[in-house]
């Protein structure tokens, strides 16, 4: 019989694919934030310090050391092996904090030891979107499947931060049961939810096992059949296209400060009288506003081609502004704003629909900018690069711990910065071109 055209054909299971990395995404995101959303609750029960939660949540930006090994690995062996490594990394992880072992410290050191194997993950789940909907998708569906599998990872953080406050009692929520051994109330919780999302990462694990493809019997595209760079090739390319070098820092700056602000935003809050409960919210609604604003915003981009610099645009300004504002509210003293549920709601809410949202544009912005280098390497370096900064300010917060006012104003210092550096910055459409202009 005739073969099939060389692209242009997409399969049914492309969704299959989608819906099993989005879940391992899902997973990695609720397993890293585990900690902050309860950080009240894990002092009284497991004697952590501040030090040892800032610490629990630094062990995601140095699990991305290794990252351009995982950038090779994808590059090399494809998809398949990439996951089965990142998930069956999560199932050890997932495991060691469930190890029931009497004495305090050794078990604090295994809880450690497994918040940097799921660190380990973050390469995988956070990279290698885009490469996943080249493969699978046609051009009229990539920025969305890219949305989705990148934003699953933060939706995985929200739902930590639901959770996490409606699982595990904060421990002001309990005095009256202190007699009554509430501290042991509070450790079973936590041990309870631990167990949990050990099994949900080991179903993911064997879900994959069972199918995940590396790549479907033909490509969807042009640009998904077409040639790519080497590894070395691709390096060298990035590093001297100063275009890329401007929008990796537009994108790593903000999103690394803004990754280790809402990872540790129950310690945030707390000093301005925010419970554990409603920090929980906050940070839930603010990532969830983000995703559900993302897939749209991919979804537009898909529909009306070459807009992706005005889209960053917008989500930038609307950022800046939001984190100015949270940040004056806090300074209550010096402002006198009011400083209500309703306006820490409404500004960190806003702050994560604008920063997360842009996620998904900036990593097809990333690829069409660098074409044919691709996209599991162009994508790793931004994130290398994001979860450096986040390293950074997290190195910083493990010694000034003690008043929060240089954190928040990281956050719209970072948003101004990558607006400006956008403003400067020359779009071009690279695989978009080889996509329409070749296929027709």
């Amino acid at each position: 019989g005739r073969l099939p055209p060389l692209s242009g054909r997409v399969y049914g299971r492309r969704w299959l694919v989608l819906l099993l990395f989005s879940l391992l995404s899902f997973a990695q995101g609720l397993v890293w934030n585990t900690w902050g959303p309860i950080q009240n609750s894990a002092r009284l029960a497991f004697g952590f310090s501040g030090w040892d939660i800032a610490l629990l949540v630094f062990w995601g930006p140095i699990g991305f050391a290794p990252c351009f090994f995982f950038m090779w690995l994808m590059d090399k062996k494809g998809l398949r092996v990439t996951v089965l490594l990142t998930s069956s990394l999560m199932v050890l992880g997932a495991g060691l904090r469930c190890v029931p072992v009497s004495d305090i410290e050794i078990r604090k050191k295994l809880i450690h030891g497994g918040q940097l194997l799921n660190g380990l993950a973050g390469p995988t789940v956070m990279n290698a979107a885009p490469f996943l909907s080249t493969t699978w998708f046609s051009p009229d569906e990539r920025a969305t499947a890219t949305a989705i599998a990148s934003l699953l990872n933060s939706l995985g953080c929200a739902a930590a931060f639901l959770v996490g406050p409606l699982v595990v009692p904060p421990p002001n929520g309990t005095a009256h049961l202190l007699a009554h051994g509430s501290t042991q109330h509070i450790k079973d919780r936590i041990e309870a939810m631990l167990y949990a999302e050990f099994g949900m990462v080991s179903l993911i694990f064997s879900a994959a096992l069972a199918y995940f493809p590396s790549r479907p019997p033909f490509p969807p595209s042009v640009a998904a059949a077409s040639q790519r760079l080497s590894y070395r090739r691709s390096f060298c390319r990035l590093l001297s296209n100063f275009r890329f070098l401007m929008i990796a820092l537009a994108y790593a700056i903000p999103l690394g400060v803004f990754s280790g602000w809402s990872g540790v935003l129950d310690l945030i809050l707390t000093p301005i009288h925010v419970s554990q409960v409603d920090a929980g919210w906050i940070g839930f609604w603010s990532i969830v506003g983000g995703c559900v604003v993302g897939i749209a915003m991919a979804r537009f981009a898909d529909f009306i081609r070459g807009m992706l610099k005005f889209i960053l645009l917008l989500l930038l300004s609307g950022a800046t502004l939001a984190s100015t504002w949270f940040t004056l509210t806090c300074l209550t003293t010096v402002t006198h704003l009011p400083l209500t549920t309703a306006t820490l709601y409404t500004s960190c809410i806003l702050l994560g629909i604008f920063l997360n949202s842009s996620v998904p544009i900036f990593f097809e912005l990333f690829v069409e900018t660098v074409y044919p280098v691709p996209e599991g390497i162009s994508c790793g370096v931004v994130t290398f690069l994001s979860n450096v900064f986040m390293g950074v300010l997290l190195f910083f917060l493990t010694f000034y711990h003690t008043e929060f006012s240089w954190f928040n104003w990281c956050l719209p210092g970072s948003c101004l910065l990558s607006l400006l550096l956008i403003l400067c910055f020359r779009e071009s459409y690279d695989r978009l071109y080889l996509d329409v202009v070749v296929s027709v």
